[in-house]
């Protein structure tokens, strides 16, 4: 009995001990299990804190141990001559530079531009009111002393409140312009135009040799600031090519405002040079040339720990023209010295080979007549619209062939005073009609009949004319005579490699205008440039293809042993921009009447005093009546070739508003011109 209950009694203390044991063993378990969570809690609030808190600093980081690349400037293309003579080169100056650095601030380059004042003086002259306000509130100190006086700051957004501040700074400046003040801001100006890890040029001209010693002495106080080089523009022969060739902008002013946006997204930096106009400009990505570039590596200070050029750039290719050098600088001596006084406003001449458009020489002066002053107008031979007068009538001749209102083989009208609507409008020859003459199509040119020319019109416009009667014409006339000018380039653009180029003055048509009409048919109406009417006579001498007009004749690359020009890289050929369909027969008429002109037996040719020129010309002159502050004026033109049997060269021309009583300042000029371009250019023999 006693073993039984002992057994019982000892059997239940082992049931107790053995379930305080189970028990122990999920509560080692729970706590293994907290200590787990708890660290992955650690380690999830770690990868928050990482990616969610800190994402952006470690990012920028990572960006700044990344390599960069920075690019640098090389030496501009040059332009030549056609014969290999330099027009436009480099000069290597020496040149404070500044490089920005990749942390600097605006009140950095506030400090680094004050003392860098004390020792490089810079140019002040173009500094503005806002330029001078800029300067001073890039001092932090003076900042946030200026905003104070803006009235409701706190309603204002950032960019506000530095207009505000700006304004306030302009309107009372709270400083001195002295010229030490004026100095630095000037330099601030051109530092805060670089941006990050780029170079601007602080100073580039006229740098002395104490200002290079100084910046050396004083180089731990300057960061950024360096002593380097810059290229600018020189021209060995004379600037006069300058209106030609073009100009550069500095690296100080930088890109020019008219195509800022156009060249920033090509990859310019703001402060960089780049062609400012002519051939500069329209040539731009030739003469550039392309940057070096350097991969930098930056550490997480912004500091460079590694620099390697990847590309050392290679210099702009070099532009040969057209245009020979010497007789360029004749013709410009020529055109000025054929001024007259008076009311002239100007003279141009153009001179090119009518097989491939090249322009040999173009010149033009234009005149104030109230002061007298001449001023060189290069590009006026094709940004100045002039009416030409008769040199215009082969484009008539051609139309009216075309219209079949006449053919080669019967052309003959009478030359006679035109009287319509109670105006009489006659040649120069016949103006009372005691002249009547009978002219076929090249006669009429060499005479230069306005009558022929006025018949013409009237018949193509399908007006039969009677004398005294209302000129009932179609106003379709006007449309019907510019579509055959413009087949010729008369009263369109040429097409020359030159930017900005004028398509020339189109007076109002319709049936109010129809007298015009008359007028236009022998170059007394529409305004056209000189290049044009070179064109149109090229066009004529050539057989009938307008071909476009180019300086540029070839774009070469730079010898690395001689520094001039190298091998040929482009060769600008000719390109027909329209062909005007002209038969032989219709070819020969105006041919024949253009050397009628110098050559012919009728007494009232108008280029016989051009016969002796050898080798023979033919031409065709022409006089217009203008008009110049209420008085009236008379403008003189004209356009030829030579040889006329083989033509090689043509010389257009136009003089406007000279006195009445000139005649044959034309001829005189153009006689001149072809002297000076057989000797300089071409020898006659060949």
């Amino acid at each position: 009995m006693g073993n039984f209950f002992g057994r019982f009694f000892k059997k239940k203390t082992r049931t107790k001990r053995q379930e305080t044991g189970n028990k122990r063993i999920p509560f080692r378990l729970n706590l293994i299990f907290l200590l787990v969570g708890a660290l992955f809690a650690v380690l999830i609030w770690k990868l928050a804190d990482l990616q969610l808190i800190q994402g952006n600093y470690f990012k920028s980081a990572v960006n700044k141990n990344n390599s960069s690349t920075v690019y640098g400037n090389v030496q501009r293309g040059m332009i030549y001559d056609s014969t290999g003579k330099l027009l436009v080169g480099n000069k290597t100056e020496r040149a404070i530079t500044y490089t920005r650095g990749p942390k600097v601030t605006v009140n950095d380059m506030y400090q680094v531009a004050t003392k860098l004042s004390k020792i490089v003086k810079v140019p002040t002259n173009k500094l503005t009111k806002k330029q001078m306000a800029q300067y001073y509130l890039a001092s932090t100190e003076h900042q946030t002393q200026m905003a104070k006086q803006v009235p409701n700051a706190q309603n204002l957004n950032p960019d506000q409140k530095v207009e505000a501040e700006l304004k306030i700074a302009q309107k009372n400046p709270p400083y001195q312009e002295t010229t030490q003040f004026k100095n630095a801001a000037a330099i601030y100006i051109s530092m805060s135009g670089a941006y990050r890890l780029t170079t601007t040029y602080v100073k580039y001209d006229n740098v002395s040799n104490q200002e290079i010693a100084q910046v050396g002495e004083h180089a731990q106080e300057l960061p950024g600031v360096q002593v380097g080089t810059n290229w600018t523009r020189e021209y060995p022969n004379g600037k006069e090519i300058q209106s030609i060739t073009g100009t550069v902008t500095s690296n100080q002013v930088g890109l020019p405002d008219s195509r800022m946006n156009q060249l920033l997204s090509q990859g310019y930096s703001q402060n960089e040079a780049a062609g400012n106009n002519s051939l500069e400009e329209q040539y731009e990505p030739v003469l550039r040339g392309s940057k070096s570039q350097t991969d930098i590596k930056l550490n997480s200070d912004d500091q460079i720990v590694k620099a390697v050029k990847k590309y050392p750039g290679r210099r702009g290719d070099n532009l040969q023209l057209s245009i020979n050098g010497k007789f360029q600088k004749e013709l410009q001596d020529m055109v000025k010295k054929a001024q007259p006084g008076g009311n002239a406003t100007g003279t141009y001449a153009v001179v090119m080979n009518p097989n491939t458009g090249a322009i040999i020489g173009m010149a033009g002066v234009s005149r104030n007549p109230k002061t007298g002053k001449v001023t060189q107008n290069d590009l006026g031979v094709m940004n100045s619209s002039i009416t030409m007068g008769s040199v215009v009538k082969g484009a008539t001749v051609y139309g009216a062939l075309r219209s079949k209102v006449i053919t080669p083989e019967s052309s003959t009208l009478t030359d006679m005073p035109i009287k319509n609507g109670g105006t009489t409008k006659s040649s120069w020859f016949n103006k009372t009609g005691a002249a009547n003459i009978a002219l076929n199509a090249s006669d009429a040119l060499e005479v230069s009949s306005n009558s022929y020319m006025m018949q013409l019109a009237m018949k193509e416009a399908g007006y039969h004319y009677v004398e005294g009667a209302p000129l009932n014409m179609n106003p379709n006339i006007f449309n019907i005579e510019r579509g055959y000018f413009n087949q010729f380039g008369l009263g369109v653009k040429t097409g020359i490699d030159l930017p900005n180029e004028t398509t020339g003055i189109e007076g109002p048509g319709g049936f109010a205008n129809i007298g015009k009409a008359l007028d236009e048919s022998f170059g007394n109406y529409d305004g056209y440039t000189t290049l044009q009417v070179a064109q149109y006579m090229s066009t004529i001498a050539n057989g009938g293809y307008r071909v476009r007009p180019h300086v540029v004749e070839n774009v070469r690359s730079t010898n690395g042993k001689t520094g001039k020009l190298g091998a040929v890289r482009e060769t600008i050929m000719p390109q027909v921009l329209n062909t005007v369909p002209m038969s032989t027969d219709e070819s020969r008429v105006i041919k024949q009447g253009l050397y009628q002109v110098v050559h012919g037996h009728n007494k009232y040719k108008t280029g016989g005093a051009l016969a002796d020129i050898k080798p023979e010309i033919s031409a065709k002159t022409g006089t217009a009546q203008t008009f110049y502050n209420g008085q009236e004026t008379t403008t003189l033109s004209l356009a030829s070739y030579a040889p006329s049997d083989h033509p090689q060269v043509v010389v257009a021309l136009a003089m406007t508003n000279l006195p009445n009583d000139a005649q044959s300042n034309n001829i005189d000029l153009a006689k001149n011109i072809y002297q000076a371009y057989w000797k300089d250019v071409q020898h006659n023999d060949n």
